[in-house]
């Protein structure tokens, strides 16, 4: 069992376990280590079985006897839409797609073959070329993996792995060799700001927090992610849950604080079952607890699970939860720092935060500082998803352009389509559209089209989506999650949410855009958590920028997107319907008529707009405006 109790012997044991690593580090074979085959083991691949085809590799290996090889999980390798992964060192190969019936055809022909399975490569949409290895692959090229540097590199189940590629150094470095306030000025040198939404320097924020003397004071990891289509604080405590441990246990050495917790919500099962393994191997090799590395530094974590309020990702809601009250937000000042949990100093820092300090440690500030633009430093997670080819968790340099993300990376719009608009920041961001594509992916560039950089979520739209149909689900997703302490944003968004429910029903007025934008304007100025004081962006951004769309529901009763359903007006093109009579079979309400062979009409104070006759056609001959 590892046991490590000192610096020297930390650095002797990476030593010792580095050819466990060395294979995917130096890509290629070094004497007496293994061969490997590494399988995504998050959550989304698990679903698709990833772990029957670690079972099924490494039964194979077994019974064919080969010593010098074997399977194991990883973290998420980040492309998503391409999953279950599979990814075999050295010959660096990378499959997609991987299915467990694929287990043996990988295993007799890559292993004992030495012959690549062709069809499971990766091919690129436009040229059809295979590519083989994952730098290869455009999804990869722009990236920059630090947040998620360990995920898809090593088993997140295995102490020993994280300990090899170097894992705990850092905070042994600053134990031995730094004082609290040096680690401090190295974070805020390094322009390390936060990765939850409000970007207020990690530095500064732990600062404020040691300026406050107290016996006790506590360190929260917030892993309360809860942005409809975000998953990047998920695949690093799936992926890379020591890194996390280490961030805390460096943290609570700066403000000097020996008790850490982790907020998680309880429907990430899979994170919370490996950062439950990661902590209890982490006390057991004495790297947290008690005198860590014979310094006489304690710090030991403990998880709270959430119920899955999005409200509590607000520190303030997050830590009465805590404190086993009920999660709603309390009024600031006096900031967490200065009195927090319990009443004492705290500070409180995202997953993907956390996961940036160990390696900006153990680098340098100046390294990381010289990544980004001016005043967004470092790399961004962002979960891509939506209307876009390449569907998963991207890391990129601050400004990054929007076009390159969905272009480059993202693999442009699915279907072919164009690009109408990208989701940034969950439900409290904007919706930019396509003339800001050139945009940077910074904190004030967001800022200053009207979204902001939240956790990561990234949501893509097409010409297909109705901007006010997506104003409309966000808000639905705020009033459903507001905690309701404050009237604002309890009623407030109610009332907005009924304006544009009206609006895409058919029965808002023009009157109902001039005090919707009112309204939105008030709740964000007078809410009393961020929560409430951010819910009006995607209105307020929709407004701007999507006006056309609203007057056209509003004046013409029309969803130019034909996404509203009430709006919408199912006809029968005469000179494309053949009288096949396949609407007539499926329409529920009886409101299609017309005899065989001839052209049918639809009465349109019968139609529910359910649009089964729509699909039904083979022949194209039914539309809706």
């Amino acid at each position: 069992m590892l046991k490590i109790e000192s610096y020297p012997q930390l650095l002797e044991t990476q030593e010792q376990l580095k050819p466990k690593l060395a294979i995917r580090l130096n890509g290629h074979q070094a004497e007496g280590t293994e061969r490997m085959i590494l399988v995504c083991g998050g959550t989304g691949c698990q679903a698709s079985d990833s772990q029957k085809i670690v079972s099924q590799l490494n039964g194979l290996i077994a019974q064919n006897n080969l010593k010098d090889i074997r399977a194991s999980i990883t973290g998420c390798f980040g492309f998503c839409e391409k999953g279950p992964i599979v990814k075999i060192f050295p010959d660096d190969v990378f499959y997609v797609e991987v299915k467990p019936a694929d287990a043996t055809e990988i295993f007799e022909k890559h292993i004992l073959g030495n012959e690549k399975v062709t069809r499971l490569l990766y091919e690129e949409p436009i040229s059809k070329q295979k590519m083989e290895t994952q730098h290869d692959i455009p999804f990869y090229k722009r990236q920059q993996r630090i947040a998620l540097r360990n995920c898809g590199l090593i088993n997140p189940e295995d102490i020993e792995e994280y300990v090899a590629i170097g894992g705990y150094q850092a905070l042994a470095k600053a134990l031995t060799t730094m004082t609290p306030v040096q680690v401090i000025d190295e974070m805020k040198r390094s322009g390390l700001r936060g990765r939850g939404g409000a970007g207020f320097s990690t530095g500064k924020k732990w600062e404020f927090a040691r300026h406050y003397e107290s016996p006790e004071k506590f360190v929260i990891c917030n892993a309360d992610e809860g942005d409809p289509g975000a998953f990047m604080d998920r695949s690093v405590m799936e992926g890379d849950s020591h890194s996390v441990i280490e961030g805390m246990a460096l943290a609570g050495y700066a403000i000097g604080s020996s008790q850490g917790y982790v907020y998680i919500r309880a429907e990430y099962p899979l994170a919370v079952r490996r950062l439950q393994n990661a902590l209890k191997q982490a006390r057991e090799g004495g790297l947290i607890g008690n005198n860590i590395f014979g310094t006489g530094f304690n710090f030991d974590v403990d998880i709270r699970l959430g119920a899955g309020a999005f409200v509590c990702g607000e520190e303030t809601a997050l830590i009465h939860s805590i404190q086993g009250e009920r999660g709603e937000p309390g009024t600031k000042p006096p900031f967490p720092a200065q009195s927090g949990l319990w009443g004492k100093p705290t500070i409180v820092n995202n997953v993907e935060t956390l996961a940036n300090v160990p390696i900006i440690l153990t680098k340098g500030a100046d390294w990381y500082n010289a990544i980004g633009t001016a005043t967004s430093k470092g790399t961004k997670v962002f979960a891509l998803a939506g209307k876009i080819n390449n569907v998963g968790l991207v890391e990129v340099p601050m400004g990054t352009t929007l076009r390159e993300i969905i272009y480059e990376i993202g693999g442009g719009i699915r279907g072919g389509g164009e690009f109408k608009a990208a989701q940034t920041g969950g439900p409290s961001g904007g919706c930019i559209p396509k003339q800001f594509l050139d945009t940077p992916i910074d904190y004030e560039s967001l800022a200053s089209i009207g979204s902001m950089m939240g956790s990561g979520g990234m949501i893509v739209m097409s010409e297909q989506d109705c901007m006010v149909n997506i104003a409309k689900f966000y808000l639905e997703f705020t009033v459903e999650e507001s905690c309701g302490r404050c009237t604002p944003c309890r009623i407030g968004n109610k009332r907005m949410l009924e304006m544009l429910t009206a609006i895409t029903e058919g029965r808002g007025t023009e009157e109902d855009l001039i005090e919707l934008r009112n309204l939105a304007e008030v709740i964000g100025d007078t809410s009393l958590c961020g929560l409430g004081q951010t819910a009006p962006n995607p209105v307020l951004s929709t407004l701007k920028y999507f006006m056309d769309e609203y007057k056209a529901h509003v004046i013409d009763h029309r969803c130019p997107a034909g996404v509203c359903q009430k709006l919408l007006r199912y006809q029968i093109i005469i000179e494309k319907c053949i009288g096949c009579t396949a609407c007539v079979r499926v329409c529920p309400v009886g409101c299609i008529s017309g005899s065989v062979k001839k052209p049918h009409t639809i009465d349109q104070t019968k139609c529910i707009k359910c649009g089964a006759c729509m699909t039904k056609c083979k022949f194209k001959a039914i539309i809706n405006n």
